[in-house]
This record gives structure tokens, sequence and C-alpha cells, in this order.
């Protein structure tokens, strides 16, 4: 799998000072677990959260599972501390919130430097003064670690004073510019949380509209809201179908060197053979 194939349908929050959350991660069914030292850890637990992390990462078990740490910004208290640990430690990515521009990125990727290189930085798309500017964020993937967006609905609406409803419709251009940046400059990016975790119809809705969007993904908030989620991203089995048909179509000799053909009565393009090659890359790594 490469990196941009490889599935990221769920990725879920888990506060890294509770020790039972810590070991069921290493048997739920998400393709990414965020231990988070941020918003889910009360300020008297950050630091024995900070530990806890730091040894779960040593400690190892995830499995398939992609482990992220989400960290305290640098303006706070335990920021620097606990960039220097999860530096240390190694895990595939670390998360940072409220981030409002390249600057905070080039700041970032110093503060991770004796990290190891498959440490990637992923960074929480949630303040209003990053919005104008995600190309240029999205663009530093270039020339730093930066190789994700994570979107922040809920720091948003507070920000905003907007209303976060089930319809979203005050972020929807929030989510294209975000899908759209993170597009252009190859990094993945994941779709901000659903806070209905025992309405399981309104979190598929809210996942199938991310779908819609383009994001790899979904970030969670409880592992019940995991099922769904992963069939949401998942491909269906028509989808592959489809792309499987479109493969073999385009590999006929007399389709050779075809930029347009005919498949099940359609027309379809050489872009569609990327995306078909696309949806079984997937189909296969989810198997």
């Amino acid at each position: 799998m490469t990196e941009t194939l490889r599935p990221r349908r769920s990725a879920l929050y888990l506060p890294a000072s509770n020790p039972k959350a810590l070991a069921k991660a290493r048997t739920l069914d998400a393709d990414v677990v965020i231990l988070d030292l941020e918003d889910a850890v009360a300020p008297e637990a950050k630091a024995e959260a900070r530990a806890a992390a730091v040894a779960a990462v040593a400690e190892g078990g995830f499995g398939r599972r992609e482990l992220v740490v989400r960290a305290n910004a640098l303006s706070t208290a335990w920021g620097a501390d606990d960039l220097a640990a999860i530096a240390a430690a190694g895990p595939e990515a670390v998360l940072v919130p409220k981030i409002d521009g390249p600057q905070d990125i080039a700041v970032y990727d110093r503060a991770l430097a004796s990290a190891p290189v498959h440490t990637r930085l992923w960074v929480m798309i949630e303040t209003c003064a990053v919005v104008p500017r995600l190309d240029e964020v999205a663009a530093c993937a270039g020339s730093t670690r930066l190789a994700g967006f994570v979107l922040g609905t809920n720091d948003l609406a507070k920000e905003m004073r907007a209303r976060l409803t089930a319809a979203r419709t005050p972020f929807l251009p929030i989510l294209t510019a975000a899908v759209c940046a993170a597009r252009a400059h190859g990094l993945v990016v994941f779709d901000g949380v659903c806070n209905e975790f025992r309405n399981l119809a309104a979190f598929r809705a809210e996942a199938q509209q991310g779908l819609e969007f383009g994001f790899d993904g979904k970030t969670l908030i409880h592992p019940d809201q995991i099922p769904p989620c992963n069939a949401v991203f998942s491909p269906s089995a028509e989808e592959v179908a489809w792309a499987e048909a479109v493969v073999a179509a385009f590999g006929l000799p007399e389709n050779a060197g075809k930029g347009a053909i005919k498949v099940d009565g359609k027309m379809v393009e050489l872009l569609h053979l990327d995306q078909a090659r696309r949806v079984l890359a997937i189909a296969a790594a989810v198997a």
C-alpha cells in the first residue's frame, strides 16, 4: 500500500490518559487511532497522558492501525513537552491543533526535527484565520513533514458563532476548500467528528456527506461509529465491479492507446481508468 492508497476510513480519538481505552484501541477495527493529549485530557492529567501515549507507541501492538498522537498547541504550557516526547517516540504522525497559517507549519516542523523520517505532521483545520490560507498551508507539504488535514468543525463552529446542524450548511464551502487544497498538494484529509454517537443513522448520513465531498475518512469520538464509518468509506460491490470492468476493457488489445472507450454502454476516459485502479487498490487493502 502506498501512502496515498492506505485505507484511512475511520480515525478514532481516544484519551491517552485512559488505560482501558488504550488497551481497547488495539482490538478495534479503526484504520487510525489518535491518542489524544489535548481536548480529551484534563489539565492535571496532561503529563500522565503524555507518558502513557509515549509508552503505548513504544509497546506497539496496534497492528495495521495507523498510530497518531494529538499534541497540545505549542502556545500552551504543555505543547513543547508534548512535541519533544512525541518526536522521541516516533509514531506514524503527530496531530497539532489550531494552526493559523504556513508560519505555524514551519514552527511545528522544526519542533519535530529530531523525529524519525516516518513521523508525519497532521494539522487541525479549526480556526477562522486558516480558512483563507488553506492552499498556502497545504503547499508546505513540499518542504516539511506536513501530510494531513483534519477538520475540526466543533471549534470552527465556536469561532464562527455558527450553528452546527445536521446539514452543516455554514461549513460546506470550508469542507470543499479543505479537500481541494489537500488534493492539490497530496495530503490525506479527514472530515470532522459527528457529535451524534448514539444516533448512528444521523452519523451515517454525515459520513456519507463527507464521502461525497471527497474526504479520505472521518474522525470519530466513539467506537460504535467505526462500523458505519468503515462501511461508508469502503468501495461498494457495485463500485468494485465497475472498476474491474473499466480496467479489463482498457486492457483489451483493441483498446490499446485509446483515450476513450465504451464500457457497458457508457463512454469512459483515461481519468476513469485512474479512478478505477484506485478503487481496486483501496478495496484490496481493506480486504
